[in-house]
């Protein structure tokens, strides 16, 4: 009726009260009245029961995947524990697809209902209902959108979570990988603060030079981030042979065509970089661009993607792998600011005479003088056994004390971090991610001063940095699980008017793997002591 149609009208726009409770919902309780193995959202399953699970079977539980907006039952292990305990969250998930059902208003959709069936008498009524290109069982109660959009809401300013998908006007900001196989696809949306590099391979020809979207540089910029539009920061040509250059201006929009029977200006990378605020609003969005050509031999084309987010006001720190260490990258550490607790965002900060917050250990010099080495380090490269070293000449006239600062000074460093990063791409937010360092001493640390009996002065330091082998075997990830720092002391006795003493002062690092111990005389391979989940080959046999 025309009153039941304007009532319709005249309700506030909100979607209805979901139909399930993702947090009852268990489609891994298979057993009745008993506990599901590695089933965490069973209810059956007991404290005692939990406590042997080795995983979770359904780590994540949802109701309708086609919705936009919904809740999810996260269920995890604390593994750290004593026992271990089931770990349950209940969040709000977004869908990255463009299509979404927003709302399930269309009540009828929310169970099957018997279809009506063609007869002589309803024939004309379904044709008539059905029959066109596009239809609805309730046109009139389908309002969600049809007020006019604010004009204000188009600089509305968005903020953003850890891992949420970057908005744009259309759909979200495409961040290219590949998927099954090496062949790129655009339904990657790139998550905020979530530092992402891939490679892939993309269908490319001569003949088809401009009619491929994804290898124009208008594919990567048209969209803008909300209000945020994307400029071009810098663009670099690369020749067939592989030589590259900067050019001078980027504000020009170069497009693929073909010249000399090369088709020129196509993408061959894209560097995505965001700006962002402490509250998550993205302020800033650039791409840097690597334009190339192919010939007619070509058939594909090798594309780079990449993508990093620095907060406004700061600088960006380097990261050492993501998320493990790569061999050959500096080890990162920090150390806790005076006046802790602070908020967590703070609890790890550069250290004051390293750049980059990074562990090193002394440089040495072509002379070998210790007191000319004085502040010259070198940074400790993640997976390299380093050792370096200078002379001391010890005079009568040198007095205890100052000599062992100048000594401590030399091997930590002015300001030697208490924390080392477990991760190559650990956050300061991220306290857990972080390793203290565990000083050791070889002889009891008894300081003169003066050299009227003896004096004992720091002439090494070894540190010792124990990691394993993080994640899936089949690409596992470097993480540091243990750093300690020995400081080995010497006594010196009087020396005699005149007389003068040379010693040695060294430095060391090693790199000691503890994810797979050996047997003495060979190298053994890593095995595993686990019982394999029931289902595990399901539905395969």
């Amino acid at each position: 009726p025309p009153e039941t149609r304007a009532a319709a009208r005249a309700r506030p726009r909100s979607g209805p009260a979901p139909v399930t409770d993702v947090a009852k919902l268990c489609v891994c309780d298979l057993l009745v009245a008993q506990c599901d193995v590695n089933c965490c959202c069973d209810p059956d399953c007991s404290a005692a029961d939990v406590s042997l699970f080795t995983t979770c079977s359904v780590p994540i539980v949802t109701g309708d995947s086609r919705l936009c907006s919904q809740k999810a039952a996260i269920y995890s292990l604390d593994v750290e524990a004593n026992p271990p305990e089931r770990i349950f969250k209940l969040i709000d998930q977004v869908n990255p697809s463009v299509f979404c059902i927003h709302a399930t208003n269309y009540e009828q959709a929310l169970s099957f209902s018997s279809p009506e069936m063609p007869t002589s008498e309803n024939f004309d009524q379904l044709l008539k209902q059905f029959g066109s290109a596009a239809f609805s069982a309730e046109p009139d109660s389908w309002n969600m959108n049809t007020d006019a959009q604010n004009p204000s809401d188009a600089n509305e300013t968005y903020s953003y979570e850890y891992g949420v998908p970057i908005q744009t006007v259309d759909a979200f900001l495409r961040l290219p990988s590949p998927v099954v196989s090496s062949w790129c696809s655009d339904a990657n949306p790139a998550g905020f603060l979530v530092n992402q590099a891939t490679k892939c391979i993309r269908s490319a020809s001569v003949e088809k030079c401009g009619n491929i979207q994804a290898v124009s540089m208008l594919f990567y910029i048209n969209s803008s981030i909300l209000a945020v539009n994307i400029t071009v920061q810098s663009i670099v040509v690369q020749s067939l042979n592989g030589m590259r250059t900067l050019l001078n201006g980027s504000d020009v929009l170069r497009l693929p065509m073909i010249l000399d029977e090369l088709c020129i200006n196509i993408v061959l990378g894209v560097s995505y970089h965001i700006t962002y605020t402490d509250t998550g609003e993205i302020i800033e969005a650039a791409a840097s661009f690597v334009l190339g050509a192919i010939n007619k031999e070509a058939l594909s084309i090798q594309q780079s993607f990449e993508i990093s987010f620095t907060q406004v006001n700061t600088k960006p720190v380097p990261l050492s792998g993501n998320p493990g260490y790569v061999v050959g990258l500096p080890v990162r550490a920090g150390f806790r600011p005076q006046g802790y607790p602070f908020p967590v965002e703070i609890l790890f900060t550069a250290l004051n005479t390293n750049k980059y917050s990074q562990l090193t250990i002394l440089q040495s010099t072509s002379n070998q003088d210790c007191l000319a080495a004085q502040g010259a380090r070198t940074p400790i490269l993640f997976g390299y056994n380093m050792i370096s070293g200078c002379k001391l000449r010890i005079t009568a006239a040198m007095k205890c004390q100052p000599l062992t600062q100048t000594l401590l000074d030399l091997l930590k460093g002015q300001s030697f971090p208490e924390y080392v990063a477990s991760f190559g791409n650990s956050q300061a937010q991220d306290v857990l991610d972080w390793v203290p360092i565990t000083h050791l001493h070889t002889s009891e640390q008894r300081i003169y001063n003066t050299f009227q009996s003896s004096c004992q002065i720091p002439v090494s330091l070894e540190i010792e940095v124990k990691w394993t082998k993080y994640g899936s075997l089949v690409n596992p990830q470097a993480r540091i699980a243990n750093v300690t720092a020995t400081m080995t002391t010497t006594t010196l006795k009087q020396l005699p008017s005149g007389r003068e003493r040379t010693i040695p002062i060294t430095s060391s690092v090693v790199f000691t793997d503890i994810s797979s111990p050996a047997e003495p005389g060979y190298k053994a391979w890593p095995t595993i002591n686990a019982k394999l989940p029931f289902d595990f080959f399901f539905p395969f046999v």
